[in-house]
């Protein structure tokens, strides 16, 4: 009698066969899937990153990582490189449109509490780094995915340009527009497994103007000469927007506005609806925003347009800022990572960071399969990858909901900023929770904790590969049982 798994497909005798991991397909070069790709570097893993851009060109301005994802660099062995090209972030300045300082926020006892601080560094450096881990021929650009199929042999992605990709494994790591996510959910809408919520478009309230201009003398710009990274955050008094600047160590300036829609910009804004950071569309709002005062340090006025002059275009950027946490992360052989199953608004600073943290988990899991894995145990895998992470991606998206919400310049907002400036030490405290998960690779040396809060409970940290003669009995007595 020929057996089959839970999922209803023909069983291997893995008795039978030689030693055969399974082969990952990671669709998406972003920082999630960058970061898949260098912990799967580190093991026997065989995998591709298939991209569809035809060059590597990060686009966005800076990214704020917390002391959360510390301990995965220093496993790497990428944290004090990454240390030298980032800047110390300890504050958030919230100013009014007369450049005067209404209340900071500010988080100087993370290494005391995290064992590492949070550093803001540009997304372009960040990319490249994560990249330098990864061997060149591992990747393939100007890979469109067009379609995708799964089953008991294994997933196999058709490409825009006629070639086809073969693995047991498929990872969407390709954004909120994830063509990945978009052939599944059609798979699975056909098959009527769908959830209504996830049947849905993206919803999205605001826009990003973002942008990095050339290095700048601190003559010019007097905040470029700070130790640490300032970061400040202007309010409009009597416009629908937000602003920010912030310093970086390779002294340029990292800057972001933000337009807070109502149901007609909403509208207006929709034809523009896409995952890609591109310059095409921008010029209309670098216009609208130029006279926006910001504080440079100096004594001299600056207003963004300043900023904007000192930008190349191509760094110049306008995207739709989505938000959601998908209900779906996986199926059979596919699952998502980072924006492909939760997008979260960037005012909390809480993407690359939640994406950093799916790449660990997942890659402690897949690690962890037992070799020519079934379907179902390759979907066990990415359902215990999902209960792990669920829970803090909707506590992301949550927070950066309310980093949004303060910034804006509803009554509702006004209301969230004076509880703000009351805020009691404990509810401080409160807001670096998030920093309290701070996974581990379990197949790397662990790095031990310096803070004095502990990190949060990690349940793949134990997640192990089965051995052989485990693993062959275990598949056979499970399928019999079926």
């Amino acid at each position: 009698m020929t057996n089959t798994d839970p999922l209803g497909y023909l069983v291997p005798d893995r008795r039978l066969m030689h030693n055969k991991r399974p082969r990952v397909i990671i669709v998406g070069a972003g920082l999630g899937g960058l970061t898949l790709a260098m912990l799967l570097e580190k093991t026997d893993i065989p995998y591709e990153v298939i991209e569809r851009a035809p060059v590597f060109k990060p686009l966005g301005a800076g990214i704020a990582l917390s002391p959360s994802t510390a301990p995965l660099f220093m496993q790497c062995q990428i944290y004090d490189e990454f240390v030298s090209l980032a800047k110390r972030a300890e504050t958030i300045q919230m100013v009014n449109e007369d450049r005067e300082t209404e209340y900071c926020i500010n988080t100087t006892n993370m290494e005391e509490l995290f064992g590492a601080g949070g550093y803001l560094i540009s997304r372009p450096m960040l990319y490249d780094l994560l990249l330098r881990q990864i061997p060149r021929e591992r990747i393939q650009l100007g890979k469109k995915v067009l379609s995708m199929h799964q089953g008991g042999n294994g997933v196999l992605v058709r490409c825009s340009d006629g070639s086809v990709v073969n693995g047991d494994i498929l990872i969407g790591a390709d954004g909120a527009y994830s063509a990945v996510r978009q052939g599944l959910f059609s798979d699975l809408k056909k098959r009527g497994k769908l959830p209504p919520s996830d049947d849905t478009p993206l919803p999205f309230s605001t826009v990003c103007l973002v942008g990095q201009t050339v290095p700048l003398d601190p003559a010019e710009f007097p905040l470029l000469g700070e130790e640490r990274c300032q970061f400040v955050n202007c309010i409009g008094r009597k416009k629908r927007y937000s602003w920010t600047v912030l310093t970086t160590k390779q002294s340029t300036v990292l800057w972001r506005v933000i337009l807070y829609l109502d149901n007609k910009s909403k509208r207006d804004n929709d034809p523009f609806r896409n995952s890609e950071w591109g310059p095409e569309v921008a010029k209309a709002m670098c216009d609208q925003v130029r006279e926006f005062p910001i504080v440079s340090g100096g004594t001299t006025p600056l207003t963004m347009g300043h900023l904007i002059n000192w930008t190349p275009k191509e760094f110049i950027s306008k995207v739709m800022l989505e938000e959601k946490v998908f209900e779906t992360w996986h199926d059979c052989r596919t699952v998502l990572i980072g924006d492909a199953c939760h997008k979260f608004n960037p005012a909390g600073g809480l993407g690359a960071t939640n994406a950093m943290h799916d790449a660990v988990v997942l890659a402690n899991l897949i690690n962890a399969l037992p070799d020519h894995p079934i379907a179902s145990e390759i979907d066990n895998a990415f359902q215990a990858y999902k209960d792990e992470r669920i829970s803090w991606a909707k506590d992301a998206y949550n927070s950066s909901k309310s980093f949004r919400d303060m910034t804006a310049t509803s009554y509702k907002a006004k209301m969230i900023r004076l509880g703000v400036r009351m805020m009691p030490s404990w509810a401080e405290r409160k807001l670096l929770t998030p920093s309290e998960n701070r996974p581990q690779c379990n197949f790397l040396p662990l790095v031990t904790n310096t803070g004095s809060s502990p990190p949060a409970a990690q349940p793949s940290l134990c997640a192990k590969r089965p051995q052989p003669d485990e693993d062959s009995e275990g598949v056979h007595d499970s399928a019999a049982a079926i």
